[in-house]
């Protein structure tokens, strides 16, 4: 998808055609342009550091609406983009405007031309050089791929750490066990500034405590130092200070109650911040996050149904995201039917293998303009080999077409697999 402004567009080409790898884990081309720069990094406002593989963006979703519910100006940094390359900075609420992002690259370019770094690194940049120059409370700051070499990971002195749930994802950068990737998420961690973990396997856990001993961090851990009861309408958040009643969060799935506790906890451990429970809770009531078990209630594809049919978009990609998908999908009471398009870095399997039970049908479609997607033809394999019902489209409109066709109960098509299907549907739909 191009950028609809064309000089913006020019430079991101740039930055694409540097020829260094898109996934390059290194801090030390980002230090030296840094350094060119003035280390804006040094003169942001306070930082929140979040790692893990899934619920990162809901997380600093919720966190942005807590504080601006509180009167807090924020900026936001988060990856990556779904439609246009604005959408990853926010900047004291807002996010960058064309006129500010084209300064900031008219700006940038000359200096990566002698310094040369990868797309994500000059993005980390151009974030800290807008962080530095305008006024906000605190900074929400989410890892890119891992964390210990991460270009995030170039901040020294983070006010919190966050960690959430961790699963099997860019095994070939991070690891081949939960424990290694586990191992590179810790990595954000900093002496002696207090880390809130979110629910994770006893292996994770056992790597993040590995860590924090090292460091002398303390962590705020799920089932231990804090938990939730889910309740009917909403749930119990405990800990050691308190035990509080929450609404349902306004993002869908069962999930997002663990990800918003996860926003208390941090919260809990930023006591400069006064922020009443009041306003906590009609924040996670109101946060909004795309892709994110998003219901599509306008635009080009939704007018293609009829109106006993719903039409929902996810952009969960790994084993982890999977399951939340399918304890989701028990819940509907309705036939479920997959548009589904994954890159072939993923395990596919994994992740449709929780949806079996649930789903009735899914046709495979391949994620335009990524040559690295699986064919349409080569998901549909998969998903038979798990007993899955399938089909091919070439687009997902034509996908939507097929199944208009067949469903004539009441049932709900939910496109899934890849945020950069995700994107492209979002950008399509209007």
């Amino acid at each position: 998808m191009k950028h609809p402004n064309i000089r913006i567009q020019a430079h991101l080409d740039f930055l694409t055609n540097q020829h260094l790898p898109l996934v390059d884990l290194s801090l030390e081309r980002l230090n030296i342009l840094l350094s060119a720069l003035g280390n804006p990094e040094n003169n942001m406002p306070p930082v929140i550091h979040v790692a893990g593989t899934n619920g990162k963006g809901s997380l600093l979703a919720y966190l942005k609406a807590i504080f601006e519910q509180g009167g807090y100006r924020v900026h936001r940094l988060t990856s990556p983009y779904l439609v246009r390359f604005n959408e990853q900075i926010t900047i004291a609420g807002e996010e960058i405007s064309d006129d500010y992002l084209l300064e900031l690259l008219d700006y940038l370019q000359p200096v990566i031309q002698k310094y040369p770094v990868t797309f994500f690194e000059a993005g980390t940049a151009l974030a800290f050089l807008a962080f530095a120059s305008r006024a906000a409370d605190i900074v929400l700051l989410e890892t890119g791929l891992g964390g210990r070499l991460d270009s995030t990971n170039v901040i020294q002195n983070p006010l919190l750490t966050a960690i959430t749930p961790i699963s099997m994802d860019h095994s070939e950068f991070l690891g081949d066990s939960i424990a290694k990737i586990a191992t590179e998420k810790a990595g954000i961690l900093k002496q002696g500034v207090p880390c809130v973990v979110g629910s994770q396997s006893e292996a994770a856990l056992q790597a993040i405590r590995k860590r924090a001993a090292e460091l002398d961090v303390a962590l705020y851990e799920y089932g231990k130092d804090w938990h939730i009861i889910e309740k009917q309408d909403g749930f119990e958040y405990i800990s050691h200070s308190r035990t509080k009643w929450f609404p349902l969060p306004n993002l869908a799935g069962r999930h997002q109650m663990y990800n918003a506790a996860t926003a208390i906890s941090c919260m809990e451990n930023l006591p400069e911040f006064a922020i009443t429970h009041e306003a906590i809770a009609q924040a996670i009531t109101h946060t909004q996050w795309q892709a994110r078990l998003q219901p599509v209630t306008q635009g080009k594809f939704f007018a293609m149904l009829p109106p006993y049919i719903e039409l929902w978009l996810d952009g969960g990609h790994n084993p982890g995201a999977g399951e939340v998908l399918a304890d989701w999908l028990q819940k509907q009471g309705k036939p479920v039917h997959l548009i589904a398009g994954m890159l072939n870095t993923k395990d596919a399997a994994a992740i449709l293998r929780p949806l079996v039970p649930y789903i009735t049908s899914l046709t495979a479609v391949p994620i335009p303009h990524k040559p690295q997607s699986y064919t349409a033809g080569e998901l549909a394999i998969i998903a038979e080999n798990l007993g899955i019902a399938s089909q091919l489209a070439e687009t997902v409109e034509e996908a939507i077409q097929n199944q208009v066709k067949s469903i004539t109960v009441p049932s709900l098509i939910l496109i899934c697999g890849s945020l950069y299907l995700a994107g492209h549907v979002l950008w399509e739909n209007g």
